[in-house]
C-alpha cells in the first residue's frame, strides 16, 4: 500500500496545484476513465475556495485544505468518511466541510491513511474518517464517521495534532503528549490500544529537576511510528521500526520515546511508511 500516491502543493498566492493519482478525485479534478496515472504529467489548478488556502494535507486517497479564515475543504475517496462531507461517495472537487467544525476557526488539519483530525483556534479537537483503531470511539461506535465530530478529551487546550496509520497523537499548550488508538503508542508494551488519550510521562522526553524547562514543541506520526521534537531541538521517536526507520541503531521496535542522536538542532521531522527525514540546524 502506497500512502504517498498523490501530492498537493500550496503556493503563497491564491492558488493550489495538484498532480499524481486521481483515481478517486483526490487531486481535485474530474476522474478520467482509463487514465494511466503513472504516465500522467497533468498539473491541475484547483478552484472553488472562498479564500486563500494556507495548508494542505494528503491522506491515502483524499486531500484536505485549510483556508486563511479557518474553513476546511476536502476531495477524494470517501468510503470511510474521510472527506467529512456527510456521505461515503467520491468527490472530485474541493468541498467545504460542516458538522461540528461549521463556524469554527480551524488552525490545523492532519490526516494519514483514512483518519482525520482538526484543531481549532481555541484548542478544541475534532475528528472524522476511519475509526477501526479506536480513533473516534470516544464519541461513537461507528467505524466510518462521515462528518466532523467534536472530541471532548480532558487534556487541556490542544496545540497540535497528528494522525498515524492506526494511532494518533496530540500536543497540548503545556507541552504534554497524549496518544491513543492501536499499536505501539509509547507507554511500553502493556499499552497497545486505548480509545481515550493517555499522556506519555514528560520525564521520557528529558524533563527532570535538572532540566525543568524541557517540553515537547512538535509532534509527528507515520504509518506505525511517532516522533516528538522538544523546545531544545532534541528528537524522540517510538513505534514500529520497519526497515530501521526509527534511526536508533538497531532493528527492534521501540515501545517508549527514545532520543535520537543527530549532529545539530532538530527543526522538523517527517515520518513516512518505512523511513523518516529530519531537518536539522547545524550547531556550527
Amino acid at each position: 500500500m502506497n500512502l504517498l500516491i498523490h501530492e498537493q502543493v500550496a503556493v503563497l498566492v491564491h492558488h493550489v496545484f495538484s498532480m499524481g493519482n486521481n483515481a478517486y478525485g483526490q487531486c481535485g479534478r474530474k476522474v478520467i476513465e482509463g487514465e494511466i496515472y503513472s504516465e500522467s504529467q497533468i498539473i491541475n489548478k484547483l478552484q472553488g475556495f472562498e479564500d486563500r488556502v494556507v495548508q494542505v494535507a494528503c491522506g491515502q486517497d483524499h486531500s484536505l485544505f485549510r483556508t486563511e479564515k479557518g474553513d476546511v475543504y476536502s476531495c477524494g475517496w470517501g468510503a470511510d468518511g474521510q472527506t467529512g462531507l456527510g456521505h461515503y461517495d467520491i468527490v472530485s472537487a474541493p468541498t467545504k466541510l460542516g458538522g461540528d467544525i461549521a463556524g469554527v476557526r480551524i488552525t490545523q488539519v492532519t490526516t494519514y491513511g483514512d483518519s482525520c483530525l482538526a484543531v481549532s483556534e481555541s484548542g478544541e479537537l475534532f475528528g472524522w474518517g476511519n475509526s477501526e483503531y479506536l480513533q473516534l470511539t470516544s464519541v461513537t461506535e461507528t467505524t466510518q464517521v462521515n462528518v466532523p465530530r467534536h472530541l471532548h478529551f480532558d487534556v487541556g487546550k490542544v496545540k497540535e495534532a497528528s494522525c498515524g496509520g492506526t494511532g494518533n497523537a496530540i500536543l497540548t499548550e503545556e507541552g504534554h503528549v497524549f496518544v491513543w488508538g492501536y499499536g505501539i503508542l509509547g507507554k511500553g508494551p502493556n499499552l497497545m490500544e486505548t480509545a481515550i488519550p493517555e499522556m506519555i510521562p514528560p520525564s521520557l522526553f528529558g524533563l527532570s529537576d535538572f532540566n525543568p524547562d524541557i517540553c515537547v514543541d512538535r509532534i509527528r506520526c507515520g504509518l506505525n511510528q511517532f516522533a516528538a521534537i522538544t523546545n531544545h531541538g532534541e528528537l524522540f521517536i517510538w513505534g514500529k521500526n520497519v526497515r530501521g526507520c526509527l534511526g536508533i541503531g538497531r532493528m527492534e521496535d521501540q515501545y517508549f520515546p527514545w532520543r535520537v542522536t543527530v549532529p545539530g538542532e532538530v527543526v522538523d521531522v517527517a515520518c513516512g511508511v518505512d523511513h523518516m527525514v529530519i531537518l536539522v540546524k547545524s550547531f556550527i
